[in-house]
């Protein structure tokens, strides 16, 4: 690929959101029929999504034409519940660039503590050839 991007190590980006009932285990239970009993606090699935949105944020500017990233690992601790009702913010950094690969230090905070914090990887793809992969896979 020629030159992808336009990032340094060293990019920071903050996102927050503030947590409804459907970003709880409950919510889910459609899906992960035993998540119903769990408590209605902000659900580590989102948690991962919020760290993967503000990445996305932060890179997406600085991306050449016709490149976006995908999400390739994910090692977060969940330390702290919130509940319903707070802002969780989450803020990445990235921390290294190896060619296409992405490398980001990732803290979430809610109004009252840390309540995540762990590292987020992504990868720079061409959209159209990312899915002519995928599509290979059905046959």
């Amino acid at each position: 690929m020629a030159e992808d991007h336009w990032l340094s190590v060293g990019l920071k980006r903050r996102c927050s959101l503030v947590v409804d009932e459907r970003m709880t285990p409950p919510a889910l239970s459609g899906v992960f029929g035993s998540f119903v009993d769990i408590p209605p606090v902000f659900a580590t699935a989102f948690l991962v999504a919020l760290v993967e949105w503000t990445a996305v944020e932060a890179v997406r500017p600085h991306l050449a034409a016709g490149r976006t990233t995908v999400g390739t690992l994910v090692e977060l601790s969940h330390l702290a519940a919130t509940p319903i009702g707070m802002t969780v913010t989450a803020e990445v950094e990235l921390i290294a660039i190896d060619g296409r690969k992405l490398r980001f230090r990732a803290t979430c905070r809610d109004e009252r503590d840390l309540i995540a914090e762990g590292f987020h990887e992504r990868a720079i793809i061409a959209p159209e050839r990312f899915l002519a992969r995928v599509a290979s896979k059905s046959g």
